[in-house]
């Protein structure tokens, strides 16, 4: 019987060896690939050839500036990753504890708006921003994304599995409603908190079709938009294609390994309640 159980283990791990190499075969050849010179592409080569050159001509080229625009990604993210941890939360538990008039109403209209394509809503938003002045500005690339439905309801779900024993004894050692939030409720949403941060973190690290309607100035392009722009440079080159690649989606995974426990915690106790 323990003869049969390990051996069945072990053709769990190797399935599972196997199908974890099949889903990293793309990024490691992608990361591979922007290590080597043309002549090397599609071939396997020793590391004494593999050279830094791909990368250096990104941020040493004068004729675009990726240093400004990996900046405005940090930014962008950044704000929007932020604004996020702060109000949804405040949306998820005002939806979740709180009573007020027309709460029902605010829920749905909350859930009916993740049905929504942004993409239907992108160009009201596009001529919003330009009424206020805001086109070609971090407050256009930021502003309206500061708010996520999806993530104010995948909040409210967790929040509502707080005791309120814990909100009411906040409450009678003097802490206000707001006080009993940041101070009780809040620190005890940190797996869904993380699990927000990472999707909101690759959302907008990655979005192109948002920065590129609302910002048409290369010097407010975002890292995705400005190397779009220039890849006709290097269509034939695809050790500095894929070396562009590795700068949009290496962050992403880095920002993914350290936070992955807990985001595996917050989508497990996500799970639609009341």
């Amino acid at each position: 019987m323990r003869t049969r159980n390990r051996i069945n283990k072990a053709i769990m791990y190797i399935v599972l060896i196997a199908l974890g190499l099949m889903f990293a075969f793309p990024f490691l050849y992608t990361l591979y690939t922007s290590f080597i010179s043309m002549k090397f592409v599609n071939t396997l080569t020793s590391p004494a050839n593999w050279t830094l050159d791909n990368y250096k001509t990104y941020f040493t080229n004068p004729a675009y500036d990726v240093q400004k625009w990996l900046w405005n990604t940090i930014v962008m993210t950044g704000i929007v990753v932020i604004g996020n941890l702060i109000i949804n939360p405040m949306a998820g538990f005002a939806l979740a504890k709180l009573e007020f008039p027309g709460k029902k109403i605010v829920y749905w209209i909350v859930v009916a708006t993740m049905m929504v394509p942004y993409h239907m809503i992108l160009i009201p938003v596009y001529v919003n921003m330009a009424e206020i002045g805001w086109l070609n500005t971090y407050m256009a690339l930021t502003v309206p994304f500061l708010y996520q439905a999806l993530y104010v309801f995948m909040l409210r779900q967790f929040f509502i599995s707080v005791p309120g024993e814990f909100i009411e004894a906040a409450r009678i050692d003097g802490l206000t409603k707001m006080g009993a939030f940041w101070r009780v409720v809040y620190p005890l949403a940190r797996s869904s908190l993380i699990t927000m941060s990472i999707l909101a973190f690759a959302g907008t690290w990655n979005s192109y079709l948002i920065p590129s309607t609302l910002a048409n100035n290369p010097e407010k392009y975002v890292l995705v938009v400005g190397l779009n722009s220039v890849k006709d440079m290097f269509f034939e080159n695809t050790p500095m294609i894929m070396a562009g690649v590795v700068l949009t989606t290496l962050p992403i995974l880095v920002f993914f390994f350290i936070f992955q426990r807990q985001y595996i915690e917050g989508v497990s106790s996500a799970g639609v309640k009341g």
